[in-house]
């Protein structure tokens, strides 16, 4: 059974290859810089975060290759589609993060984009390693126990 969602927040983009590619260890909510009508574009649930990674520019962090389609009704004031967003993060952490992708080869991958109970667009971002091919293999190996294992306990009541 999949997990009830949360009411406080309304997922609008979710990276689900992100867990199949990464391994996890730890993850962060972000604030996003975003223009009028990236924001009403949100709201509609048309964005695509599955290319997306976040990574350094200058002093800041910035969410990279992240899709917020065009607003249809903002005729001529509307925003590029995949332009660099600013990521919202205290210094202290994205000193941490930056520190861990230089030097232990981490990746800070976006997992959802979503409005927060105030209304606000937030970003949870992963800070993981990638995956071998071998590792890959064990997460399918493992998933498919787990359901196959739900399945069982359910016919057996």
């Amino acid at each position: 059974m999949a997990p009830k969602p949360d009411p406080k927040r309304r997922v609008v983009a979710d990276n689900r290859s992100a867990r199949y590619h990464y391994a996890i260890e730890d993850t962060l909510e972000a604030g996003i810089s975003l223009t009028g009508t990236e924001v009403k574009s949100l709201r509609n649930g048309k964005a695509t975060i599955g290319e997306a990674y976040a990574g350094p520019s200058g002093s800041d962090l910035m969410l990279f290759n992240a899709y917020i389609p065009e607003y249809l009704e903002a005729n001529r004031f509307n925003h590029d589609t995949k332009r660099p967003r600013r990521l919202l993060l205290h210094r202290r952490q994205i000193d941490k993060l930056l520190g861990a992708t230089q030097r232990q080869g981490y990746t800070v991958v976006p997992l959802k984009i979503y409005f927060n109970e105030s209304g606000r667009a937030k970003v949870e971002l992963g800070l993981g390693k990638g995956k071998q091919a071998h590792d890959k293999r064990e997460s399918v190996k493992e998933r498919d126990w787990q359901r196959d294992k739900a399945r069982l306990m359910r016919d057996k009541g």
